[in-house]
């Protein structure tokens, strides 16, 4: 039986890989590594009709988990790439890692300009769901836990690190999780108890001057998913090209940005990220490095654009489409007011606002609520392809309208062209409590003057009485944008309809307790539920939305969503690849020890029917 199985996976890797992007592709596993470690066998999604493992994932303590030596024997199988972190703050804590020099550098705005964080392989910039269990401070109390923070991390640098570590956690019902940056607002980069895949060091690139697949003919980019947005910036001017991209510089430029759609400042122009992709190797659940495009695994192909990053496998590399240089303009629209007419300003705006999408721009905004009914505004437009003159006389009939409610400002003159793709330096970022709850708005608000007044008056009543912070970002990313490959995709289908997505923005403070925590979920649902009920057929924008997401397989996938499902059943019936409101995670809950909604400080176990 060992040697059947051993032929059957010998059999596998003697088939020569058919198209890989980069030299670490093909290093893979082999037979003679599967037979020293059995742990590291492949899968066969064939021969596996459903999850038939134990009621829980395995986890510390208990009888399933491998012993040191087991863990051991895979650091052996990987080179060495497996690591036992600590988490970065416990520098701040008594005990062997103390270090307050670390410390106070963990705390100074420096630690995050120097990557301190970035760089770390267990760090994440959105805290609460790791369940803030070790927080950098020079007056720490207590005792720093790994808490939601994984307790191995595969360093991988070879699709053989990556196929081992899938293999081990698959064969020993391990939670497995995936991070690059840590630049998640969800939870989807921690998990107790869990073996992490940090892909953080596949930053290979190449210039693909002339590319050719199916209908496109045009140039190209390959690069590994490790590639940070300002990687990416800094060769597109090495090599003067455009290729779309997101607008902080730390997000990764493929990951869960492209894997959920991924917007920028060329979306109205070019389309999403997502919409660019051409062909992806991705290692499934089975283990296997396989490539996706519209004519191999077209099933996969489809769902890892748009519709879920961390569920259908690792992404290693991507293709990506490619332009000549694009030069940009940007033009801000700013004001600040304590009256009503600050709110017919932000209707004109809005109003507005599909204009600019609509000629290949996009309009990125903020309401900030500054007490005793005072409010803040700052718009910035950006527009692809147009002179400066152009953009001025575009703007001035939204200037002259404020201008005759009483708001003064001037339509500036002096704009300057940016080319898109100039270089950047390097930058990092420190850990925050963002949390974003969002909606697409349909067109369709736009079209009708009473539909329109009540959006307006949606949004006046969360910043207002709420007290939120409104972001609104509008743009069209249609499937006409999008071309070929992009409009045959997973992304979802309410983004194709939409003129802004429109998210509440706010802090979930430390140190909450899981029944406040809860309070304020209630709280900021009253204020979406009554944009839902403005966008009734619409959705919601998975990266920038609610890990708590109300009937979250609508809102993130729509009319998608079965068919996804049926793919993910097919190509991962382990259920190995798990994070929240991913496509198939509702099998699966996170048993938090302390019942914070939300968090990933748990154990994974099957959800009860």
């Amino acid at each position: 039986m060992i040697w059947s199985s051993l032929w059957a996976s010998f059999a596998l890797l003697i088939h020569p890989v058919l198209a890989v992007n980069f030299p670490f592709e093909e290093i893979q596993l082999t037979a003679a590594d599967i037979a020293v470690n059995r742990d590291v066998d492949f899968g066969n999604a064939t021969l596996t009709t459903k999850y038939s493992g134990t009621t829980c994932k395995a986890f510390p303590g208990s009888p399933d988990w491998p012993p040191e030596d087991e863990w051991t024997a895979l650091n052996e199988t990987i080179d060495g790439v497996l690591l036992k972190p600590l988490p970065v703050a416990s520098a701040c804590y008594a005990g062997q890692a103390y270090d307050a020099a670390r410390c106070r550098y963990l705390i100074s705005p420096m630690s995050g300009l120097r990557r301190a964080y970035l760089d770390d392989p267990l760090a994440v910039l959105t805290q609460w769901p790791q369940g803030a269990t070790c927080l950098a401070s020079l007056k720490s109390q207590g005792n720093c836990t790994q808490g939601g923070f994984p307790v191995y991390v595969a360093k991988v640098t070879t699709v053989k690190h990556i196929q081992a570590a899938v293999n081990f956690a698959r064969n020993r019902n391990i939670r497995l999780v995936i991070k690059n940056t840590g630049h998640d607002f969800g939870g989807r980069s921690v998990g107790a108890g869990s073996l992490s895949i940090w892909t953080h060091y596949l930053k290979s690139f190449e210039f693909l001057p002339s590319y050719t697949l199916g209908n496109y003919t045009g140039m190209a980019v390959r690069f590994g998913s490790g590639l940070e947005t300002q990687e990416l910036f800094n060769y597109m001017a090495l090599h003067n090209i455009t290729v779309v991209a997101a607008g902080p510089g730390t997000v990764g430029a493929n990951g869960g940005w492209f894997g959920y759609g991924g917007h920028g400042n060329l979306a109205s122009y070019y389309g999403l990220g997502s919409d660019q992709g051409l062909s992806l190797e991705v290692v499934t659940a089975d283990g296997r490095l396989v490539t996706a495009d519209p004519f191999t695994n077209p099933d996969l192909f489809y769902a890892l654009r748009g519709g879920g990053a961390g569920t259908f496998g690792i992404v290693t590399s991507v293709v990506m489409k490619a332009y000549p240089p694009i030069y940009t303009i940007a033009q801000s629209v700013n004001f600040a007011l304590g009256s009503e007419v600050f709110w017919r300003g932000i209707s004109l705006y809005y109003e507005f606002s599909k204009k600019i999408a609509e000629a290949g721009g996009i309009a990125f905004s903020y309401i900030y609520p500054l007490g005793n009914k005072s409010f803040s505004f700052t718009g910035s437009n950006t527009f692809p392809g147009m002179t400066a003159a152009q953009v001025s006389d575009f703007m001035q009939p939204l200037y002259t309208d404020l201008n005759s409610i009483g708001i003064n400002i001037t339509n500036p003159t002096f704009l300057f062209p940016t080319l898109f793709g100039s270089r950047r330096g390097q930058s990092g970022e420190s850990p925050s409590n963002t949390r974003y709850r969002s909606r697409f708005f349909p067109s369709a608000n736009w079209d009708d003057a009473n539909l329109w007044n009540r959006t307006v008056a949606a949004i006046r009543l969360a910043v207002e009485e709420g007290g939120y912070t409104f972001h609104g970002n509008s743009h069209v990313a249609t499937a006409d944008v999008a071309g070929w490959p992009g409009r045959d995709s997973a992304v979802n289908p309410a983004w194709r309809k939409s003129i802004m997505h429109a998210m509440l923005v706010g802090e979930q403070p430390l140190g909450m307790s899981p029944s406040e925590a809860e309070a304020e979920q209630n709280r900021v649902q009253q204020y979406m539920d009554v944009w839902r009920q403005l966008t009734p057929s619409s959705g919601s924008y998975m990266n920038e939305g609610d890990p708590e997401e109300p009937n979250w397989q609508q809102s993130f996938y729509g009319a998608n969503y079965p068919k996804l499902l049926a793919i993910k059943q097919a190509r991962d019936p382990w259920g190995l690849f798990w994070a929240a409101t991913t496509v198939g995670s509702e099998v699966w809950e996170v048993k938090t020890e302390d019942g914070y909604p939300g968090s990933q400080n748990g154990r994974l176990c099957r959800a009860a029917d």
